[in-house]
């Protein structure tokens, strides 16, 4: 029981400093109560042996129950609390917009079992690490798509992810658009930290908007671009043409990514570009992507828990009330 006591800690102790007033308060009314039982007599003699009943005798009992309620009333009022431990603030998320090329040129199996499914798996990871922020994802070949806006629910985000294909748009290479695309849906975001990782293969050969152009965009919207070319630099076995049926004619080519236009887009907006020739190497963009996010924005300050312990007071404050009223009109009862 002491130690419980020794650990509690008040959410407004300055409502102590209001308990000074007891002693004065105390003060008062014993002298209130002599100046109203003191009385006049021409002689005492016939009082000298008379004894003092003992319900008058014990009767300030009924004053020190009710300043001892007074005190619990305090200590209530001042919130008593005992600590629980520490809890870790989470930081504020971030807002976060993937653009991936699906080129058809992303089946290319240079990193197996093809570069559209390594970007796929390590996309998916991401999210699965970013359990704070918001994401969303914008898909691009000769066109653009949103496949999913800002959202929370990471979950059906990883879904969509892992579904994703190289057949369902135009064939080509719009970086510009995946990036105004992306640009577009973090356009209203009211988040302190904005991002994009905008991941593609290949150069710039479709679309209304030039890279360069989206990046001024973003720039201009306090987005900062992160950019990932992806492929080996040897020659790697892709589709270079679609058959009536759907399917491709593949053949060996070198990797053709305009690292140029991906760096610029880069530093023009805050962010750095990377290099991934292999799944290892993409694996470990990502993860330096999320650590350069964590340090920059990160909120490292910790909250106290503490549990609310004001019961025992007034449960205790309730018995004294009750004690004080039921002594007051019986043991000490005057009226009789």
């Amino acid at each position: 029981m002491m130690s419980w006591f020794g650990e509690l800690v008040f959410a407004y102790p300055v409502v102590f400093w209001a308990m000074l007033l007891l002693p004065v308060v105390l003060v008062l009314v014993l002298l209130r109560r002599k100046t109203q039982s003191s009385v006049v007599l021409s002689s005492a003699r016939f009082i000298v042996n008379a004894k003092t009943p003992a319900r008058i005798t014990w009767r300030p009992v009924l004053l020190g129950l009710r300043l001892l309620a007074l005190v619990l009333l305090f200590i209530i009022v001042a919130r008593p609390q005992s600590r629980n431990g520490w809890k870790r603030n989470p930081k504020e998320g971030i807002d976060i917009m993937l653009s991936i090329d699906v080129s058809p040129s992303m089946n290319a199996q240079d990193i197996p079992p093809t570069r559209l499914d390594a970007a796929k798996r390590e996309a998916i990871h991401f999210v699965q690490e970013h359990p704070d922020d918001r994401i969303g994802v914008v898909v691009f070949s000769g066109e653009t798509y949103t496949l999913s806006p800002l959202t929370s629910d990471h979950g059906a985000l990883t879904e969509l992810l892992d579904g994703i294909g190289s057949n369902d748009l135009e064939a080509g290479t719009a970086i510009g658009m995946g990036l105004a695309k992306a640009t577009e849906r973090l356009e209203k975001s009211e988040a302190k930290s904005k991002i994009i990782i905008l991941l593609s293969d290949g150069e710039n050969n479709a679309g209304e908007i030039g890279p360069l152009d989206a990046a001024r965009l973003a720039k201009t919207l306090g987005i900062k671009v992160y950019t990932i070319g992806i492929g080996s630099d040897h020659e790697a076995l892709q589709p270079i043409a679609r058959n009536p049926d759907g399917s491709y004619v593949q053949s060996y080519r070198k990797t053709n990514i305009d690292e140029n236009e991906l760096l610029a887009i880069a530093e023009m907006t805050g962010g750095r570009y990377f290099r991934a020739l292999d799944a290892e190497r993409l694996e470990k963009v990502y993860a330096e992507i999320s650590r350069l996010e964590k340090s920059e924005f990160e909120d490292s300050s910790q909250t106290e828990q503490r549990n609310e312990e004001f019961m025992p007071f007034l449960i205790a404050l309730l018995i004294i009330v009750l004690a004080e009223v039921i002594l007051r009109y019986t043991v000490f009862d005057t009226t009789n």
